[in-house]
C-alpha cells in the first residue's frame, strides 16, 4: 500500500513538474514571438528608411547632374562657377554620406534578417520540445489513470476480502 502511495506521489510530482515545464516553455514561446514581432517591425522600419534614403540618393544624384551641367554652362562666370562648384561638392559629400548610410542600413537589414531566421528556428525547436513535453504529459496522465484504476481495483479486492 505504501509503495502504491509512493508511486502515486511520484507520478503526481512528475505530472506537476511536466505542467511547470510546459508553462515555462509557453512563456518562452510568447517571449520569442514578441521578440520576433519587434524584429519584424524593425525590419519594416529599416526597409522604409532604406526606401527614403534611396529616394534621397536619386534626388541628390539628379541635383549633382544638374549642378554639373550648370557649372559647364557658367564657365565664363568665375564667381558664379566657384559658388556652384562649392555647392556641388557639398551635395556630393551629402550623396556619399547618404550612400554610406544606405549601405549601413542594408547591412543592418541583412543582420536583422539573419537574426529573424535564427529566432524562427529557435521557435520551431521550442515548439517541437513543447510538443514532446505535451506528449509526455499525456502519456503520464494515462499511466496515472491506469495506476488509479489499479488502486481502485486493489481497494475493491481488499474490501471484498
Amino acid at each position: 500500500m505504501d509503495r502504491i502511495k509512493e508511486k502515486m506521489n511520484q507520478l503526481r510530482l512528475e505530472a506537476e513538474q511536466s505542467v511547470a515545464k510546459v508553462e515555462e516553455l509557453q512563456t518562452k514561446i510568447k517571449t520569442l514571438e514578441q521578440e520576433n514581432t519587434q524584429k519584424e517591425q524593425e525590419i519594416r522600419s529599416l526597409q522604409h528608411r532604406n526606401e527614403v534614403l534611396e529616394a534621397q540618393v536619386d534626388k541628390l544624384e539628379e541635383n549633382v547632374k544638374e549642378l554639373k551641367a550648370a557649372a559647364n554652362e557658367g564657365a565664363e562666370h568665375g564667381t558664379q562657377n566657384e559658388t556652384l562648384t562649392r555647392r556641388l561638392q557639398l551635395l556630393e559629400e551629402e550623396a556619399e554620406e547618404a550612400d554610406r548610410t544606405l549601405r549601413e542600413a542594408n547591412e543592418k537589414l541583412r543582420q536583422t534578417d539573419v537574426r529573424a531566421g535564427h529566432f524562427e528556428r529557435k521557435v520551431q525547436a521550442l515548439e517541437q520540445e513543447r510538443d514532446q513535453w505535451e506528449a509526455k504529459y499525456e502519456e503520464m496522465a494515462k499511466k496515472y489513470a491506469a495506476v488509479q484504476k489499479e488502486l481502485e481495483d486493489f481497494q475493491n479486492e481488499i474490501n471484498t476480502i
